[in-house]
């Protein structure tokens, strides 16, 4: 009761929260409402679409079914814009009752399309019956389209659209960046009644249908002795995709040894994710078990693994979530449940869901809707300016012309003599700028823009923006209403040839660089817009100008040579000192500089001030003569091996720079010494505070966030910034350094190597520190960057629950904080995780951003992991959750003695051709 107190007191704010996110949408509603049943405010779509009429009809479901709203059959689409956060995961629903008309037509079937990817087609049957679609996305922008177009028979009609945000951790896949998830069957087991769960049962407001529903090829083929069975006790749900309680406290029970089901799976084949939820719900007795396989017919080796609820769950009464990330499933579904021959009890079964992966499909090139957004806020409202959705998909506007590319390229505008883009099909007729390319091919100079005719369209206001079609040839502005200066861009177009600005209210000067080009400019009728009249210069000027640019060419050649003068002086200094030649040469010393041992010995104190030991060596205080704090690492090794890690380090250090990384400011090699100067950073390494000697002063999750994105953007510029690029091999916390404003740079860099571009990895024997080590790199001594990456993984994992890498006391059998840690996040249990010093002061998604990355970072294969890109977007998107919320943390921690308050200036798989590798989870 206690733990599910705590998980109400953490979930419940933040359903809160969603629910004032929910948009619900009543398609041809008169007026807003708030639904009876649900609690949900809706609101009328008068407003939100300009067209379609609205059709009464008898419903005797809810209030959003009392009307429709019906679109024209005309060829053209019909869109709702829907606001969204981008990066943000979301369900998309709409529904479609088409009821009883007074009209004779048949039943419509259409199209429905999220933005550019066809989402599905309405066939409408069952005139009585309630047509749900449902897809989950990850919003691509700030805002998506649902539209309706390509009517076969009837009209395209819409009962009610809604939209719904998702805890950051749900429905997250390895493909959401070109896939959505189209929902293909939620059902709740074991229901007692017919009747759906939904919000507010269901806090994220998905439908969960019940499996006593029988609809046409729903659920057919149940095994005899199945029954349903209840529990009124809680259930803990805090897993992955939250299940609603309500689901989870009924199942379907196999009492003569099996349950087994056919569900018929609309718009299959297709790669799926494919979801079971499972709860041990009766009390066994001591001597009772239920174990079974679920065995599917078309999955080789899918009756393999046997399910131990109780035992995989931790315990009865607790979620549990097999599932297949990606598995390919027919059209007609059929799987059971068998138990095992030393169980007692039948097998069990609460939910199932299954998506289908939907490939997105690019919407129209960003450059091209720029232009035209910026073209359309300058027109008149009419028809034309009130098209929907996106310029080019699925269907083009009725004025615009798209080529077959991905993304869509607009190619040609005509409507009401406004627009008239050319696209290279038109070059030659209108005469433009060509080259002949071999044979008989014609190949444009610039992209494919051409001509844009605006003229006599009655344009107000500024000259819209027009810089991005850099392609533009000729450009007709003539006969409008325009007023302002020229713009400055238009002198920088590189293929403009022509431009007409005549008949305007255009005013100011014209840019010498504009009429300077060789190409047509007619600017008459506008009075007020005149060219810059170049001055004549006299002899007087003349002489003027050349005393004075005979003075300033001395006073440089002065300047020149006492320049010289302290460089060779100071060259000399520097030859005179024992340099750290020895083992390097002077190209391998750019950025840094030779410090003599005696001013590392004033500076230390004659290394009296010891601060820490590492790999290198120990490393000691130091204040330089004008004041500057140093950290001196002398070389411990004197081995050959000690003499590369030197040499590796300054070689590296003299030639990369980055906020994240720490600063070598110079390096001595005297009386046998080697050693590095690097600046100071004032708070230690992230190992003192997580597990070291300031532990006690534990940071806050905002804190830690901030630390892992400066980090990773250290290592990615590492592996992206330099050429060739670095890989650190050394990634650690004790490696992860802290300055006085707690901002994080990466350091030590002894171990690391260059790659070869030629090359997909470095051969090398494994080097690294237990815990962090790569198990692909230590198996196959093959370094890459991901290497890295899976070390980074192991840091998070640090920052998430505050333990240690590896510890027998900590993780027994299991050792490493990488096998404790994937069991629990792959079982949805994060909380578990958790650092316990953070008590509950953070939100629970961007925990879950920041788990999800760091399983991926620590899989097996490097191939798996992301790249170093990724995880900083990751941590940022973490950081941007975490920033609406970080007042209310700071003031927690402010009434919590153990949580450090710190202020931190916070800075803002293989898919190739659709083609998703099933595999298990």
């Amino acid at each position: 009761m206690i733990q599910l107190s705590f998980f109400l007191v953490l979930i419940l704010p933040f359903v809160a929260c969603q629910v004032t996110e929910f948009v619900s949408i009543d398609c041809g509603g008169r007026s807003n409402y708030t639904d009876p049943n649900t609690g949900l405010k809706w609101i009328s779509d008068a407003g939100l679409v300009r067209h379609g009429k609205v059709v009464e009809v008898a419903s005797p479901n809810g209030l959003q079914y009392q009307s429709r709203r019906d679109f024209p059959a005309d060829g053209k689409k019909y869109c709702y814009t829907l606001s969204t956060i981008e990066r943000r995961r979301y369900l998309v629903r709409a529904t479609f009752q088409y009821a009883k008309s007074d009209s004779g037509d048949s039943f419509p079937k259409f199209q429905l399309y999220l933005d550019a990817t066809m989402w599905s087609t309405i066939t409408i049957q069952d005139s009585a019956r309630i047509y749900i679609e449902e897809m989950i996305i990850r919003a691509p922008s700030s805002s998506v389209n649902v539209c309706l177009c390509c009517a076969l028979t009837g009209s395209p009609f819409i009962s009610s659209l809604e939209l719904r945000p998702l805890n950051l951790s749900m429905y997250a896949t390895d493909y959401e960046d070109d896939f959505f998830l189209k929902v293909g069957a939620r059902i709740n087991f074991g229901a007692s009644s017919k009747d759906v769960v939904r919000y507010p049962d269901d806090p994220y407001d998905r439908i969960w249908s019940s499996d006593q529903e029988k609809r046409q090829n729903y659920l057919v083929g149940v095994a005899p002795g199945t029954e349903s069975i209840s529990t009124s006790q809680n259930i803990d749900t805090r897993a992955r995709e939250y299940p609603p309680l309500k689901v989870m406290q009924t199942a379907a029970v196999g009492t003569k040894g099996w349950l087994s089901y056919r569900l018929d799976l609309e718009g299959f084949p297709a790669n799926a994710r494919a979801y079971a939820y499972l709860a041990e719900i009766e009390d066994l007795g001591n001597n009772e078990t239920r174990k079974f396989t679920m065995q599917h017919p078309h999955v080789p080796g899918s009756g393999n693994v046997i399910i131990n609820i109780a035992e995989n769950a931790n315990g009865s009464y607790t979620l549990y979530e097999p599932s297949y990330m990606n598995i390919s499933l027919d059209f007609v579904f059929s799987f059971s449940l068998v138990k095992t021959w030393d169980s007692t009890r039948g097998p069990l079964l609460n939910a199932i869901e299954i998506s289908k992966y939907v490939q997105t499909i690019p919407k129209t090139d960003s450059k091209d809707t720029t232009a035209l957004k910026a073209l359309r806020s300058k027109s008149q409202p009419s028809n034309w300016t009130s098209e929907e959705g996106d310029p080019c998909k699925p269907i083009s506007w009725e004025w615009v012309a798209c080529s077959s590319k991905m993304p869509p390229r607009i190619t040609k505008i005509s409507s009401f003599k406004c627009l008239n883009f050319i696209s290279s099909e038109h070059i030659v007729e209108r005469g433009c700028n060509v080259n002949q390319g071999s044979g008989d091919k014609t190949t444009l100079t610039a992209e494919r823009y051409c001509i844009l005719w605006l003229d006599g369209n009655s344009l107000t206001g500024p000259i819209p923006d027009l810089s991005s079609l850099t392609g533009l040839t000729i450009l007709h502005l003539e006969n409008n209403k325009l007023t302002g200066p020229l713009p400055s861009y238009l002198s920088n177009l590189p293929s403009l040839q022509e431009l007409y600005v005549q008949n305007n209210s255009l005013s100011g000067a014209i840019d010498q660089e504009l009429l300077a080009r060789k190409m047509i400019f007619d600017y008459d009728g506008n009075p007020d817009l005149k060219p810059i009249r170049q001055r004549k210069t006299n002899f007087q000027l003349t002489i003027g100008i050349s005393i004075g640019a005979c003075v300033l060419l001395g006073l440089f050649l002065l300047a020149s040579l006492l320049l010289l003068n302290i460089l060779q002086r100071k060259q000399s200094h520097l030859n005179n000192n024992k340099k750290c030649s020895g083992i390097f040469s002077d190209d391998d010393l750019e950025g840094s500089f030779h410090i003599t041992l005696s001013e590392l010995e004033e500076a230390t104190e004659n290394f009296s001030k010891k601060i820490g030991k590492g790999s290198f060596g120990p490393v000691y205080y130091g204040k330089m003569k004008d004041g500057q704090e140093v950290a001196v690492k002398i070389l411990a090794d004197a081995s050959n091996h000690g003499a590369h890690q030197f040499v590796n380090e300054v070689a590296l250090l003299s030639r990369i720079h980055h906020k994240n990384l720490v600063h070598l400011i110079g390096c001595c090699e005297e009386a046998h010494q080697r050693i590095l100067v690097y600046e100071y950073m004032h708070n230690g390494t992230l190992c003192d505070f997580i597990h070291g000697s300031l532990n006690q002063e534990h940071l806050d999750w905002i804190s830690r966030l901030s630390i892992a994105e400066d980090a990773a953007k250290g290592l990615e510029y590492l592996h992206s910034g330099c050429n060739p690029s670095i890989i650190h091999r050394d990634v650690k916390t004790s490696n992860i350094l802290l300055d006085v404003n707690m901002r994080a740079k990466v350091s030590d860099f002894g171990l690391s190597k260059q790659t070869d571009e030629n090359l997909t990895h470095v051969s090398s024997v494994a080097c690294g520190t237990l815990g962090y080590l790569d198990p692909e790199y230590y198996g196959n001594q093959q370094l890459t960057e991901k290497s890295d990456v899976y070390s980074f993984g192991v840091v998070l994992l640090e920052l998430i629950s505050g333990r240690k890498p590896f510890s027998l006391e900590e993780y027994g059998a299991e050792w490493s904080i990488v096998h404790w840690a994937r069991s629990l996040i792959r079982k949805g249990d994060v909380t578990s995780v958790a650092d316990p010093s953070l008590a509950g002061n953070f939100k629970i998604e961007s925990l879950w951003r920041i788990a999800e990355v760091a399983i991926l970072s620590i899989e097996p294969h490097g191939v798996s992991r992301p790249k170093m890109q990724e995880i900083v977007l990751a941590i940022q998107d973490a950081i941007k959750i975490e920033k609406s919320s970080f007042r209310r943390s700071t003031k927690s921690s402010a009434t919590n003695p153990h949580m450090k308050s710190i202020s931190i200036d916070l800075e803002s798989s293989d898919v190739s051709n659709g083609c998703i590798i099933p595999s298990a989870r």
